[in-house]
């Protein structure tokens, strides 16, 4: 039995499968934490804290795009990043009430993106609607997926 959320039975799962999976090659550094390039990562770390934030608020049909990626003299990164919503009334939702919904988002994205760049960064929101996202095939090959129509 396995419980993930107690933690109950995980290091015999993780035991067992060290012992049965064969040993493969090394795909990429050990030091590098996705095969994503960074500006996608830092946008898809700020859509899960959306969802951490808003829970069942968030309209599921949002998308973060990593506007600006600059690297600093001071050492610092500053990132814009825009947060697209289909409706007027679901940009409400995501800014929250005088902006403390996106203001919240903002500071735990970008101490989570600190953490991992181990360095300073600003991070700037924009939240902006963009009817009908969701069924614009540029939209999906920006992501990195193939268009489901």
């Amino acid at each position: 039995m396995i419980s993930a959320l107690q933690g109950s039975g995980c290091d015999d799962l993780l035991a067992h499968l060290s012992e049965t999976l064969p040993a493969g090659p090394w795909y990429y550094p050990e030091d590098q934490l996705s095969d994503l390039p960074m500006r996608q990562l830092a946008a898809e770390i700020t859509r899960e804290k959306l969802f951490l934030r808003l829970h069942q608020e968030l309209p599921y049909a949002i998308h973060v795009e990593t506007e600006k990626w600059e690297e600093r003299k001071d050492g610092s990164v500053r990132i814009d990043q825009v947060v697209y919503v289909e409706r007027d009334s679901q940009k409400k939702i995501v800014l929250g009430h005088k902006g403390s919904a996106i203001r919240a988002v903002g500071q735990a994205a970008r101490e989570e993106l600190a953490g991992i760049l181990e360095q300073k960064v600003h991070l700037f929101l924009f939240v902006k609607v963009r009817e009908g996202w969701g069924n614009d095939p540029e939209r999906f090959r920006e992501m990195g997926l193939e268009f489901p129509g």
